[in-house]
């Protein structure tokens, strides 16, 4: 497989929101707008690469009856560190995301990529799977909260633009989420079938 492809792969064709649905939790849960769509979105992609970096290194010195729990370790160090540098450095990002920060440790993505790809590849190649499946759920959490912001507030990365419109509510409760995810997936769900 080529590099171009490993990386590609996360972006479009096994998207963690839009194609795996997996890591709906906080998908659902922070994209109230598009900053912090974004903010959740880079959180979880600098834990992954930084993970899957760490466990492809370390693979071979892993017994196979503790190999998740070890994984779990270097997945909560990395959040860890940025639980305290978010603290530290955008507290109002962090008091927005809130709980979603330390849940990171069990979000069935970074386990996943971990147990998939980085226990089995290289660590370049573990890198650049990191790289691309972050940037894909990147992608999707800043595309999913700014529709929503759109919709719900008028606004975009807190921008008012649309003046006195106080935008359609339900988009910034959590069924605003529900029926926006699915018409995404639908769109691109229609836009592959069309391709094909």
């Amino acid at each position: 497989m080529s590099k171009l492809s490993i990386l590609s792969k996360g972006i479009i064709r096994e998207n963690p929101i839009f194609v795996l649905l997996v890591g709906m939790c906080p998908t659902l849960g922070t994209t109230t707008s598009a900053i912090n769509g974004l903010g959740m979105g880079l959180s979880t992609a600098f834990v992954l690469i930084c993970s899957n970096i760490v466990i492809s290194a370390i693979k071979s010195y892993i017994p196979d009856k503790v190999r998740i729990p070890a994984f779990i370790v270097v997945i909560a160090s990395f959040v860890t560190i940025l639980q305290l540098s978010m603290q530290a450095y955008v507290p109002a990002l962090y008091a927005s995301l809130g709980i979603f920060i330390p849940l990171i440790v069990v979000n069935c993505i970074i386990l996943a990529r971990a147990e998939a790809y980085a226990n089995k590849n290289t660590v370049f190649d573990s890198m650049l799977d990191g790289i691309g499946m972050g940037l894909g759920f990147t992608f999707a959490l800043t595309l999913l909260g700014s529709i929503r912001e759109i919709l719900g507030s008028g606004s975009l990365f807190n921008y008012k633009f649309i003046g006195d419109h106080d935008g359609i509510l339900i988009f910034v409760l959590a069924p605003g989420a529900f029926i926006a995810l699915g018409y995404l997936i639908a769109v691109i769900n229609k836009l592959k079938t069309s391709k094909a």
